[in-house]
């Protein structure tokens, strides 16, 4: 049998999901626009390769200096550009944690974004059962 305690900590809960819900359904469009208006320039260590990512990293660009091709490296190229898209992702990541943090908390969106699913459950349990939440 559920004790006042647990009864009242499930309630709050509730109620902070309910709110959360209700703020991001009155922000959701912009917050989409916004989210899928991310797009992130890096440049290799080098700065001979430039990477522009989405949010979800897709390669939306790459430039190549005229200068890799002086250097006949192709799997050290291949490595640069893997790197600097890699780079330009994560920071991509990070703008969009950022920009739903008012909504989301980062951990848990972090969480979503890498597929971490004990996290998530770990995350959903502790908001049930009354710790942890973020007010």
């Amino acid at each position: 049998m559920l004790e006042e305690r647990d009864v009242a900590g499930l309630r709050a809960y509730a109620d902070e999901l309910r709110d959360t819900f209700m703020r991001m359904q009155r922000e959701a469009s912009d917050l989409n626009a916004r989210a899928q208006a991310i797009q992130i320039t890096e440049k290799s260590l080098d700065g001979l390769v430039s990477a522009t990512v989405s949010v979800r990293g897709e390669l939306i660009r790459l430039d190549l200096d005229p200068r890799v091709f002086r250097r006949p490296d192709a799997r050290g190229l291949a490595d640069t550009i893997t790197d600097t898209v890699r780079r330009a992702t994560a920071r991509a990541v990070e703008e969009l944690v950022k920009l739903f943090e008012p909504v989301i908390p980062p951990e848990q969106l972090r969480a979503h974004l890498d597929g971490d699913l004990d996290t998530v459950l770990d995350q959903l349990s502790s908001g049930m059962s009354g710790e942890g939440r973020r007010r």
